[in-house]
């Protein structure tokens, strides 16, 4: 901050002051003079008018001067030429009329150069109203000497030394005082800026903020949400009276769309008293939720909103801060793709029933032993494929929330299920050269659903077989330590980077590796081959780095719990 324009504009406030000061001050002295002067001639004491009056002229003149000359373009201590002035002409008021007790007037002139010129004036209006005193009493022969005579120096002794004081401290008050107001100002531009930084920011983001206090009324907005109003008017996020939560919303005349709200799935009509401003309003929060505006069938917005309470130091309620993100375009994208992936499951259920039932009747006749193997092979394989194409149906159906699957546990061999599921894709990984060792494979028995498992495994295996480099290697291996049974799935396949692994069990996930490349999948196998683990209330972990391989473990509890048992 420049320093310079703000002392420039304290000197010039001075000095106005300080020219304010010598006139009113110098004319204060002329006012008791005049009346002073006038009181003598009328009572007609005794004076000696020559004197007298010289010293009246010597007061008026100086008021002149006090008045004409422009003090803030002369040293201030110029000025200290008028109450010297006055102490002469004090003087010859005294001298003119010793009985009148005129002398008292020097107090006017001490207070003056104590009050405004410090030390250094205290000095020269005490010294000089004492040494004019002493000479005026020694020469005077009508003057005699005593106690009383001593009064007057002290009684100027005594005011000036209070007015000095007093005006230290009133000195020092002022520089504390400006100091503050220093600080206060440099507060003040400090709040200014941070405030101009909080709204180009607020104003810089894609989504509405709204500031709004305990009764309801909007202290703050940005200009997203000014966007948002086009659509969804977040007054009627809704804005409504804290005491008639059934008013009607307004209209938005720009888009023809009604600010009518509905709840995430679309169609619900939301009542005016559970919007989120609404619930703002009662003093509740909102987490992420979305809200639909215009009428089904049109074009219309969801909006993602959340409230937050604003409390200050001691707990007490500020309002609110309501939360808007234009959400139309996601959520459209994930019923999309919802839509997709229910659409082309249905479609493959058909020809699957068709093929399972081909299957059935040519095992029906008499096959050779190793063309019935084959069929009987394809046709598991096809009812494993008939329940995958099912679990995906559940997923499609039930939006971003956790997939129920049922399962049937029963104690069974979950090595087995491994070397059934290797054999099944043997051919494929034969195709590409890659080698599945088997040999770490132990017997693991434990409480579980095998058809379910082989779900898991399958995808695990088909994983390791899509996503490795061909003549690479898988190791599976399979073991128990009496409480738990495990399965190890390993490739050398292009792996997946750090910051992506938390998200391999993310529905549609597919990693940044394999989005571009002309390796396909839907992103829902590993998601859920870890529902049907956690069903088993087990686990499944992942480590993998870029260009290395992926290793996953496959945790399951060998005992059930007792609730699980039948």
């Amino acid at each position: 901050m420049d320093e310079t324009p703000r002392r420039t504009r304290d000197a010039s406030i001075l000095d106005r002051t300080w020219e304010r000061v010598t006139a009113l001050n110098q004319l204060l002295l002329a006012g008791v003079v005049l009346m002073v002067s006038s009181l003598l001639i009328f009572t007609d004491t005794g004076t000696e008018s020559g004197v007298f009056f010289a010293g009246v002229i010597i007061v008026f003149v100086a008021s002149g001067v006090a008045i004409v000359v422009p003090w803030t373009t002369v040293p201030h201590w110029w000025s200290a030429a008028l109450p010297m002035a006055d102490i002469i002409a004090i003087g010859l008021f005294r001298d003119g009329a010793p009985t009148a007790g005129l002398g008292l007037l020097w107090v006017f002139p001490a207070i003056w150069l104590a009050s405004q010129f410090g030390l250094r004036g205290f000095v020269l209006g005490v010294g000089s109203i004492t040494a004019l005193f002493i000479t005026l009493v020694l020469t005077d022969p009508r003057q005699t000497v005593g106690i009383s005579t001593l009064l007057l120096p002290l009684i100027i002794l005594a005011v000036s030394t209070t007015t000095y004081m007093t005006a230290r401290r009133a000195g020092a008050q002022r520089l504390l005082l400006h100091k503050q107001s220093r600080m206060l100002e440099g507060a003040l531009v400090r709040a200014r800026r941070q405030e101009m930084t909080v709204t180009q920011v607020l104003d810089a983001v894609d989504f509405g903020v709204i500031r709004i206090t305990p009764d309801g009324e909007i202290m703050m907005t940005n200009e997203a949400h000014g966007h948002l109003q086009t659509w969804g008017r977040l007054n009627a996020v809704g804005r409504v009276d804290a005491a008639d939560s059934t008013r009607p919303n307004l209209v938005d005349e720009q888009s023809g769309a009604g600010d009518t709200a509905y709840r995430a799935d679309g169609l619900t009509q939301l009542p005016h008293a559970e919007t989120p401003f609404a619930r703002a309003l009662r003093g509740e929060e909102v987490d992420s939720e979305i809200v639909w505006f215009g009428q089904p069938g049109t074009a219309r917005r969801a909006l993602s909103v959340t409230v937050r309470r604003l409390r200050d130091a001691d707990g007490t309620d500020e309002g609110a801060v309501l939360v808007s993100r234009d959400v139309t375009a996601e959520l459209n994208a994930i019923r999309s793709r919802e839509d997709l992936v229910a659409s082309v499951s249905h479609e493959l259920r058909t020809p699957l029933t068709s093929i399972l039932g081909y299957i059935d009747l040519v095992l029906d006749g008499d096959l050779p032993a190793s063309s019935r193997r084959g069929l009987e092979i394809a046709g598991r394989n096809a009812n494993r494929l008939l329940a995958i194409v099912a679990d995906i149906l559940v997923a499609s159906s039930q939006g971003g929330s956790m997939i129920e699957l049922g399962i049937d546990p029963i104690d069974a061999d979950l090595a087995e299920i491994a070397r059934s599921s290797i054999e099944a894709f043997a051919p494929r990984a034969a195709e590409r050269q890659i080698t599945i060792d088997a040999a770490a494979i132990e017997p693991a028995m434990a409480y579980i659903d095998p058809a379910r498992l082989r779900q898991v495994v399958d995808n695990l295996i088909s994983n390791a077989i899509k996503y490795n480099r061909d003549g690479g290697n898988i190791d599976i291996g399979c073991t128990s330590d009496g409480r738990n049974a495990w399965l190890i799935v390993r490739d050398t396949g292009v792996g997946i980077s750090e910051d992506e692994t938390p998200r391999l069990f993310e529905r549609f996930f597919r990693s940044e590796s394999v989005r571009n490349t002309t390796t396909h999948g839907s992103g829902l196998g590993l998601s859920i081959s870890r529902e049907i683990v956690r069903s088993h209330r087990g686990e499944i972990t992942v480590k993998s780095a870029i260009g290395e391989g992926t290793t996953i473990v496959v945790r399951v509890p060998v005992h059930p719990r007792r609730k699980d048992r039948k």
